[in-house]
């Protein structure tokens, strides 16, 4: 072995993870020099946690690469393509939204420490390596990272006792998540010799000629694999942890984990049976469909009954990961074909997903930074007089969680049910339709709250920071454009599904 060879690959090859480098680096910056800094001065994290977005960002353009243009590196273990770019831009973007989100609030929960910044930008790395990943082995550990800096995050608020029960409840349901994941990679292992994405569709389709559908062995490793990315997006019957993780969560922390998480599970979901597990899709299309519409079905009637906003919207987002799955249901046409249309439906579903949920959780962190509102809707009541701006906002981001016009949530559902009946599947569309009038009542109770009474004496207008009125202002300008103008947003989406490593 010539181990002069290997490092002088590694060197090479070390440009294409720099995006991620540059997330580790300013996170190990934050924790070196955060017992420096006074009580004070603990704000400066997050501007530091904020340029090492930006120069991960920066790094992300720099090895962009053209459409159906794919770079490897470290011997394949990791996959350069727009799909990569696609969704490290959105992953990005979340963290750069949290961030600005952060500089306020973890002000008001007295939480201000160098670990919750350092940790998000671990998770984000985690992230990316995720949507790079062409190995088991990278998958594997970039998940884990990912989940153990959310777990930490989730119980960041020690002084209270939902956010420590919170996240223990979460690192137990999802170990054992990760156990069944595990289970199903070593069966693809086992079956393929091989730990590298595309050996093992190989042998996958091999395998698949030989029977009509999947054989015993490769249907338990599907099975297995799903079950735990399932988890990961809430979607049922692996839901259970996100009603209590939402609520329990510090805000801000809910918010990135219901929009980073969800897009970096789906990631994995497209790498996974666009590559591995294509061969065999026939058999993963019914999986999905069943495991959208009861995510639909569950999220939507759960939240009916919600008092609290932020369980309210955990249902929600357990409710709008079926409409997802629903799009990767249409990525297959009647004669097994892919279908363009709805891997770019399920696309630009996670982008707008990102900037409208994350909208609706940022009112609500502005609200309670200066302890406004607790997490009862009845605490919105009277805000569209006494602060109409909040309300106003809140009422878009709950119009795209919806899906009424002119949003990007309209457009967003729209391009799902259009792509649903154009792969024979009028069905699932008419069911995706039908949850929205539910959908439509539990959200307006919301927003009924909000405008009823006279708002003069739970509310006054609010002191927002600087930064939160950007990250506000960004959200819901793009929530609002995308739903009015998306070609541009559509032209983003191909970009980032048109590659030669999903078929």
């Amino acid at each position: 072995m010539n181990w002069q060879l290997i490092f002088d690959q590694a060197r090479n090859d070390f440009i294409f993870v720099f995006p991620e480098a540059m997330l580790v680096f300013f996170g190990l910056a934050i924790l070196l020099t955060d017992f420096l800094l006074t009580k004070a001065q603990k704000s400066w994290n997050a501007y530091t946690a904020l340029v090492g977005v930006l120069f991960s960002a920066a790094s992300l353009f720099l090895i962009r690469t053209p459409a159906h243009d794919v770079a490897t590196a470290f011997d394949g273990a990791i996959v350069i393509d727009p799909f990569f770019i696609f969704f490290g831009l959105i992953f990005l973007t979340a963290a750069a939204a949290v961030v600005l989100l952060s500089i306020g609030y973890m002000d008001a929960v007295e939480e201000q420490r160098g670990e919750y910044y350092a940790l998000i930008l671990f998770a984000t790395a985690a992230m990316m390596l995720l949507a790079c990943g062409n190995d088991l082995a990278v998958l594997f550990l970039a998940l884990e990272t990912m989940s153990i800096s959310f777990y930490v995050l989730t119980g960041f608020l020690v002084r209270r006792r939902n956010s420590n029960e919170a996240a223990l409840k979460y690192m137990l349901i999802g170990a054992f998540s990760s156990g069944v994941l595990a289970y199903g990679f070593s069966i693809l292992y086992g079956l393929s010799g091989s730990t590298n994405l595309v050996k093992i569709e190989l042998h996958i389709a091999d395998r698949a000629t030989q029977f009509a559908h999947a054989d015993a062995l490769s249907f338990l490793a599907l099975a297995t694999v799903a079950a735990g990315v399932f988890f990961k997006v809430a979607a049922v019957p692996f839901h259970q942890w996100a009603p209590d993780v939402y609520e329990g969560a510090p805000t801000t922390i809910t918010a990135y984990i219901s929009v980073a998480s969800k897009a970096a599970a789906f990631a994995l979901l497209l790498r996974l049976f666009l590559t591995v597990y294509w061969p065999v899709r026939l058999d993963w299309i019914a999986i999905f469909a069943m495991a959208a519409v009861l995510s639909m079905t569950l999220g939507t009637f759960a939240a009916l009954t919600q008092t609290n906003i932020k369980r309210l919207l955990a249902y929600s987002s357990i409710a709008q990961v079926g409409y997802m799955l629903l799009g990767l249901v249409a990525s297959v046409d009647k004669d097994g074909a892919l279908n363009q249309r709805g891997l770019r439906a399920t696309a630009f579903y996670l982008f707008a997903y990102a900037f409208f949920n994350l909208g609706a959780f940022a009112v609500v962190v502005a609200l309670q930074k200066r302890g406004m509102i607790g997490d009862s809707i009845d605490d919105l009541r009277g805000l569209g007089r006494g602060c109409p701006v909040a309300a106003v906002l809140m009422l878009l981001f709950l119009l795209s969680l919806a899906g009424v016009p002119p949003t990007a949530g309209f457009v967003a559902k729209l391009l799902i049910f259009s792509a649903l009946i154009g792969t024979g599947h009028p069905i699932l569309a008419l069911v995706g339709v039908a949850y929205i009038v539910p959908a439509v009542y539990y959200y307006f109770r919301v927003v009924a709250t909000m405008w009823s009474g006279d708002g003069t004496e739970a509310h006054a207008t609010p002191v927002i920071p600087a930064a939160q009125q950007f990250a506000l202002g960004v959200l819901a300008v793009v929530t609002l454009v995308a739903g009015v103008f998306p070609e541009q947003f559509l032209r983003l989406a191909n970009y980032g599904l048109q590659v030669a490593s999903l078929r």
